[in-house]
């Protein structure tokens, strides 16, 4: 339908050849029984270890692969075409050890990223809370000094792989005086006494990558400090750059898979004794989601090579992320519902997957920033 794949180098190219069979092979098979029985994706997981995926975005020095960014935006939305709950749950494994990798010491980086690019490890990131969602800089939970480390009170929601995760990134205000500047940010084990995960939420979609509320009110060592106190704002804001690209990159792979799957009923559908390809109504409709992808496409295609420039030396891209993230997330809703239409009433079944594509989609307009929010950035950095 379109080569994402012409940014890449030939050793990205057999990469991505390798995930795609994968993810027919694996992935795809499974995602229909994972979102019946909601169970927690932890066997795809351990399989795309295994590829090198749970470290691709992880530089060689820390333990990946060192695939360029473009490379990383055509994985994901690889993996999202094929199971949805999948890359929720890769993804969120991604900003955790982002977090370690911009905001860690060369002693935490060495500790704990070799063993989240290997599977060992599942990190989750944990920022959102009850009443401080879109801003960061209101948020409730507190870390305090002690003689010995920290202690941490409060509480997160909607923290993907939050209960599942072997370690979880922990914002927290440390100075209530300095505002986002009296951010910091502490890596919390798994097991710590005090750090309590509720049961997984249940979701409209993505059902097999889990999301839970946690408590906190525990101990942490002077070491759990990711980083310097006071930098965990900064940490986290170029965390959600690079988390904004993905979620375009998984916007991507559901609007593709759907529109792949409206093109093919549209042509085996015999309606009046012809194809439902050659009424022009769905023909026009097909052109209109294909076109839509093309442009979210290439708008994804572009913040990532902007990813990839600073990563040597270059701007920030928070424009351009705010913008893959708002186009390709408000493309795939469309996109999927108008494949969804297409099928008719066998679409709104359960046993064909578009009414799961459309489910899991949904979301994507709101978490790592609602559209909302992007547009407000976007506005922010044209009226600056």
């Amino acid at each position: 339908m379109t080569d994402p794949w012409h940014m890449l180098s030939p050793e990205e190219h057999a990469f991505a050849d390798m995930l795609e069979r994968f993810a027919a092979e694996d992935l795809a098979p499974r995602a229909a029984e994972t979102d019946e029985t909601a169970a927690f994706v932890r066997p795809q997981l351990d399989g795309l270890a295994r590829l090198g995926l749970l470290g691709a975005n992880l530089p060689e020095s820390d333990g990946g692969p060192g695939i360029s960014a473009p490379a990383l935006l055509c994985a994901v939305q690889i993996v999202a075409g094929a199971c949805g709950s999948t890359v929720s749950a890769l993804t969120a494994h991604y900003l955790a050890t982002d977090s370690i990798l911009f905001g860690g010491t060369d002693a935490q980086r060495a500790h704990w990223l070799p063993c989240c690019a290997t599977g060992e490890l599942l990190g989750a990131f944990g920022l959102t809370e009850p009443t401080a969602g879109s801003d960061p800089a209101d948020m409730k939970t507190r870390a305090r000094r002690t003689e010995n480390g920290w202690h941490l009170t409060g509480s997160k929601c909607f923290i993907s792989n939050g209960g599942e995760a072997d370690f979880v990134v922990i914002y927290a205000v440390t100075d209530a005086q300095a505002k986002h500047r009296g951010i910091s940010a502490f890596i919390v084990p798994k097991g710590t006494p005090g750090f309590v995960a509720g049961k997984p939420e249940r979701t409209m979609g993505l059902r097999g990558g889990h999301v839970f509320t946690l408590s906190l009110d525990c101990h942490l060592p002077a070491d759990a400090l990711l980083g310097a106190e006071g930098q965990g704002f900064k940490t986290a804001m170029k965390v959600l750059d690079n988390g904004r690209i993905e979620v375009a990159a998984m916007c991507l792979g559901i609007a593709e898979a759907a529109l792949k799957a409206a093109v093919a009923y549209a042509k085996d559908r015999i309606i009046g004794g012809e194809p439902l390809a050659n009424r022009q109504g769905i023909r026009w409709q097909l052109a209109d989601m294909a076109t839509d992808y093309r442009a979210a496409l290439l708008v994804a295609q572009d913040a990532a090579r902007q990813r990839e420039l600073a990563h040597h030396g270059g701007p920030r891209f928070s424009l351009a992320a705010s913008q893959a993230k708002l186009v390709c997330s408000e493309m795939a809703h469309r996109v999927t519902d108008g494949a969804l239409q297409i099928h008719g009433g066998y679409g709104f079944t359960r046993d064909l997957p578009l009414e799961r594509y459309a489910r899991d989609v949904r979301i994507m307009r709101i978490y790592e920033g609602s559209s909302e929010i992007q547009r407000n950035i976007i506005a922010a950095h044209l009226l600056a």
